[in-house]
């Protein structure tokens, strides 16, 4: 999809903050308030916008104690990879998992309450799925840039 000055613009503006208004939007881009709601409109429509989501403070719920989780599969058969993938989604702790190529199969991101959290997770949960072969954990020290935007250029 191409995408003009304009639409970049209001791209930005709603990952900075998507519960501004049409109205607040419109000011900021130079144009009606029916030209911004036709503009979001077409970019939901064309799944450009996914969806708007609330980004909560891990330290105020306490899921603060963050982990990178590599993840070994025995084979990289079809069926493992399905199956750990579907299994894998039905865990709340993980709220990110990426297949990568490398040493290890998978990568995720893992938010707890602490070190004690962390090890109940791998031995009731994770070292409970069907075709793990290894992991390997990295505890993050301190968050130096976190971030959803996609910037367009």
């Amino acid at each position: 999809m191409d995408f003009d000055e304009i639409d970049r613009k209001l791209l930005q503006f709603l990952q900075e903050d998507a519960k501004q208004t049409t109205k607040e939007l419109s000011y900021k881009l130079g144009l009606s308030v029916t030209a911004v709601y036709e503009r979001i409109k077409k970019l939901e429509n064309a799944k450009v916008v996914l969806k708007y989501v609330a980004i909560l403070d891990k330290c105020k719920v306490d899921r603060n104690f963050v982990v990178l989780c590599h993840v070994k599969l025995i084979q990289h058969k079809k069926e493992y990879i399905l199956q750990f993938e579907k299994e894998v989604m039905t865990l709340p702790e993980v709220t990110e998992c990426f297949h990568i190529s490398g040493d290890y199969d998978y990568i995720l991101k893992i938010c707890v309450r602490d070190i004690e959290d962390y090890r109940n997770f791998m031995l009731s949960k994770l070292t409970t799925l069907q075709h793990i072969t290894s992991t390997h954990s990295s505890f993050i020290i301190s968050e130096v840039k976190n971030t959803t935007a996609i910037v367009m250029e």
